[in-house]
């Protein structure tokens, strides 16, 4: 029996998609980038180990490092009123479900009251911490976080790990707002997009996008199975994928010859 489901889960098994995202705008590599980083402390932190903690420490100033940049919070804010235009128009269009339109609306809505409500000097209580700014310092240096270059450091990973899971949950909390407001945006940029399957003649595809409609996220999938990933360039204007095979670790990649099928996603 274990034999036969087997077989019947093989063909499933090789259609296996692996999708690679290009964001085409700075805010969509801003939103991916935090997300990311976010996505990775908050597993890190759950590990409650003491090299858990130091990689969700090492997240968290990352996203510290990005959102110093620029104004990510302001980009969420314009970004979830767009959303929320886009949605009052589809109200008046025929063959809605309106009750799932309803649905999302008020969780944008809810985003935007809780991203106001944090306030522009949100992540200050963080970016005042002098035992982050001291981690931080020291790991522009390489191996600069060890225990004789941060004995304060060293002692907090000592501590139980229900103390440190709880302090980083009090930093994550800071950031909730903005990071909880991003991934709602992400899932409505990618649901935006229509996936169609496309063919890349010689491993090689161009795509000239329509300037009226402006497209901030590519989306390619590849069957797993080809043993291909795709590298792509360009920009909101137009961008070329090229596919290459993976030839393992030690030997360089190489441009793919053949027809490549995939699916290919435009998220505006």
């Amino acid at each position: 029996m274990s034999e036969e489901l087997a077989q019947a889960e093989a063909p499933l098994a090789e259609e296996a998609e692996l999708v690679f995202e290009q964001p085409l705008n700075e805010r969509m590599r801003t939103f991916l980038r935090i997300d990311f980083l976010y996505g990775q402390a908050s597993y890190h932190n759950e590990r409650a180990s003491e090299w858990g903690s130091r990689a969700a420490i090492a997240s968290l100033i990352d996203i510290l490092a990005i959102t110093s940049r620029g104004d990510a919070r302001a980009d969420a804010l314009k970004e979830l009123e767009r959303q929320l235009a886009l949605m009052g128009d589809f109200q008046a269009k025929p063959n809605v479900d309106t009750s799932r339109l309803r649905a999302v609306m008020s969780n944008l809505m809810r985003l935007r009251t809780e991203l106001l409500a944090a306030g522009s000097a949100y992540l200050q209580p963080i970016k005042e911490s002098e035992f982050l700014a001291a981690v931080k310092h020291r790991s522009a240096i390489p191996g600069g976080t060890c225990e004789f270059d941060l004995p304060d450091y060293f002692y907090w990973l000592q501590q139980p790990a229900e103390a440190r899971t709880q302090a980083f949950n009090e930093w994550l909390t800071l950031l909730r707002p903005l990071c909880d407001s991003i991934a709602e945006l992400l899932w409505l940029t990618r649901q935006n997009g229509r996936p169609r399957e496309e063919i890349a003649k010689g491993g090689v595809f161009h795509i000239t996008f329509d300037r009226e409609s402006p497209v901030q996220l590519l989306r390619i999938g590849v069957p797993q199975s080809l043993g291909l990933y795709p590298e792509i360039s360009g920009s909101h204007y137009r961008s070329s994928v090229r596919f290459l095979k993976w030839n393992g670790l030690g030997t360089r990649p190489t441009q793919a010859g053949q027809d490549v099928p995939f699916t290919l996603s435009c998220c505006s």
